[in-house]
């Protein structure tokens, strides 16, 4: 087990009204021989600044102080940017909570791993114990969950504070949306669409009078965490809106050719679903690159890698709908339109993941 803290490796701790805890948390860092700590104080109370005074008289400590709370992300942000500005030997960084929920330990194990490969390594927790709060242990279930089906990003700890950080990743990391809790959500994504690796590093599982110090605010933090995916979700619902319905006038207008045997059933499928994905696709491109993916990549890339994807996707989802229509001698009633919704609903997941991963995939 690593004992000292290795060089290089910088200590990272955003902190908004600290408590005893703080201290403590400080005061074994520099027992273990981290030579550099930035602290960033989020706007903290008047009555909790002897804590941060407290952590500078350690020469190895560097407050920085926001005026006003801007959140955990900003936090973040700062102290990268305070690292590439001050710091030109670090090799990286390692991000910890001062509410004691990381024990050094298990500190020292990430910056450890922490490497030149580029890969982010996380101090990931294990949520079967009895100890972990029950929205805790359902909270990460349901976010492994997401992130694993729609992003394709295998975690057993999504949320984790303790995080080693290589010095390469800190301009990317100045560019990740998002000021508060949604920031550690949002670089996970933007780092997965860059083609940036993950490492999990198992660390103890400590929760403290139910977690109670923590900031996190259920609801609104929830949906900030997952506004990426609901934007998604909501580009894909208006392109499916439209896609749908130019589908079903379409297919009801060429019937009549299909009845005069003028033109076959999967020709008649063939001809509504690319009228139909031509209007929609068109929709959800723009949607998707200028809302979703905040203009991520060229435009002309981004636009043929789309268009790439989606032809083939297109005409996937008019030979299955052909097929299972045929199958269930559904003509050109409601229920085709349903088979269809059906089909491109299961390809909406396999779609996330290559928009994601290729499309609007950033340079590193």
């Amino acid at each position: 087990m690593t004992t000292a803290a290795p060089e290089g490796v910088s200590l990272i701790l955003p902190s908004l009204n600290p408590s005893d805890k703080f201290d403590a948390v400080v005061d074994q860092a520099v027992a273990a021989g981290f030579a550099d700590i930035v602290i960033v104080d989020d706007g903290s109370r008047e009555d909790c600044k002897g804590h941060f005074r407290h952590a500078a008289r350690h020469s190895q400590v560097t407050v920085l102080t926001h005026p006003v709370n801007r959140g955990k992300g900003q936090a973040l942000r700062t102290a990268f940017a305070f690292l590439l500005k001050n710091r030109p030997d670090c090799r990286g960084a390692v991000t910890i909570d001062g509410d004691g929920q990381h024990r050094i330990a298990d500190i020292l194990a990430v910056a450890e791993a922490v490497g030149d490969d580029k890969r982010i390594v996380m101090g990931c927790r294990d949520f079967s114990g009895p100890q972990v709060p029950a929205r805790s242990r359902s909270g990460n279930r349901i976010t492994c969950g997401v992130f694993r089906l729609v992003c394709g990003i295998r975690l057993s700890d999504t949320q984790t504070g303790l995080r080693g950080i290589p010095a390469a990743l800190f301009p990317a990391l100045l560019q990740v949306r998002g000021d508060r809790f949604e920031y550690e959500t949002n670089m996970l994504l933007d780092m997965k669409r860059m083609g940036v690796g993950f490492r999990e590093v198992p660390i103890e599982t400590v929760y403290e009078d139910d977690n109670s110090e923590s900031h996190f605010r259920p609801v609104r933090d929830s949906v900030r965490i997952y506004k990426f995916i609901l934007l998604y979700l909501l580009s894909s619902l208006a392109g499916a809106g439209v896609d749908l319905l130019v589908f079903y006038v379409a297919r009801l207008l060429l019937q009549p050719r299909v009845e005069a045997w003028d033109m076959s059933e999967g020709s008649a499928v063939l001809c509504a679903t690319v009228l139909a994905r031509a209007c929609s696709s068109f929709l959800n491109f723009n949607l998707n690159k200028s809302v979703v993916f905040h203009g991520a990549g060229g435009f002309g890339r981004t636009m043929l890698r789309y268009y790439c994807l989606a032809i083939p996707q297109m005409l996937l989802s008019a030979g299955l709908v052909y097929l299972l229509s045929r199958w269930a001698s559904s003509g050109a009633g409601v229920l085709t339109t349903l088979i269809k919704f059906v089909v491109d609903l299961a390809l909406f997941f396999v779609s996330f993941r290559v928009q994601q991963g290729w499309v609007f995939r950033e340079k590193k």
